[in-house]
């Protein structure tokens, strides 16, 4: 029986949206991403334990920085051996406004890849979707190391990310969703759902004027707003919503269409820094989400550090 999952994957690349291997092999996706949520998830389970263990046995006198990429990096290995294409990495979430910082742990990201044989190709540095973070992410476009840039709210980010030339954007959907479920008081449909409408926006305006940045929608709620994108460049997937998706036979119907997207009717649109911060600050919805999920990451961040720390600790 052909699944709904075979059937989105006539229209858009599918990507595991988690760190946890089994699931990869199962859904067999091109691509994975993960976030330090994910991964401080897997690596709490009894059968990831031995990659955090190895990582610092082998590297224990090392900086704690270094150790907690290290340990992702022991992840990303594993997953691309499991995917056909790209693994996104993260760099650490107190680096959001910081250029200069983030380039110089995006690059040691891509060191540690290097060093264990794998082409940068297949590897997405992922950096929060700041004015600060594009700026880094421009550069290292320039020096062939791609980017994925997350914690993306708001039409002038995906613009910003568009002009630096950045490889994918990663749109939120279901954080929108939740934002605007809470001031309607109710369940949204899809056709009026502000993260389904606001990736369609997006995906458009760049098919539209040819622009090379992948659009890949991220956190998704439902079914129903993963097929409403169906035609998006790439979409990123929670296991549970993968499951859905191969238990229902239904087809899936193509709704974004480069024909369409091609004879919409647009004007190109530019953001300098000081348009860049006034749009997103004017978006209460951009400005609060792209804040909470800093600061979410960075938390969970901070939990995957304590516990190498115990782990060295622990000899």
């Amino acid at each position: 029986m052909t699944t709904a999952l075979d059937s989105l994957r006539r229209w858009t690349t599918v990507v595991a949206d988690t760190g946890d291997f089994h699931a990869m092999r199962a859904y067999a996706p091109q691509d994975a991403t993960t976030n330090p949520t994910l991964i401080l998830k897997a690596v709490s389970k009894p059968e990831y334990r031995t990659l955090l263990d190895e990582t610092v046995a082998q590297h224990r006198s090392e900086p704690l920085d270094l150790l907690c990429d290290r340990t992702l990096v022991k992840f990303g290995l594993q997953i691309l051996s499991i995917v056909p294409g790209r693994v996104s990495s993260e760099v650490d979430a107190r680096l959001s406004f910081d250029t200069d910082a983030t380039l110089a742990r995006a690059r040691r990201l891509i060191g540690l890849y290097e060093a264990e044989g794998i082409d940068r190709k297949r590897v997405l540095i992922k950096i929060a979707a700041t004015w600060e973070g594009i700026r880094a992410a421009q550069v290292l476009e320039r020096e062939g190391i791609h980017c994925n840039l997350t914690l993306l709210f708001s039409f002038a980010q995906a613009v910003a990310c568009a002009d630096a030339g950045i490889t994918l954007i990663s749109p939120f959907v279901g954080r929108i969703y939740d934002w605007a479920k809470v001031r309607a008081g109710r369940d949204l449909a899809p056709h009026e759902d502000p993260g389904v409408i606001s990736v369609t926006k997006i995906w458009t305006y760049f098919r539209h004027f040819g622009v090379k940045t992948e659009v890949m929608g991220a956190s998704f709620r439902s079914v129903g707003q993963i097929l409403a994108l169906a035609g998006c460049d790439l979409l990123t997937i929670s296991p549970d919503l993968l499951e859905q998706l191969r238990a229902s036979g239904d087809e899936v119907v193509q709704v974004l269409s480069p024909d369409a997207a091609r004879s919409a009717a647009l004007e190109r649109s530019h953001f300098n820094e000081s348009d860049f911060r006034f749009s997103v600050n004017d978006d209460a919805m951009a400005t609060e989400k792209l804040a909470e999920g800093i600061r979410s990451f960075n938390a969970d961040g901070r939990k995957l550090e304590t516990l190498v720390a115990e782990t060295v600790a622990r000899g």
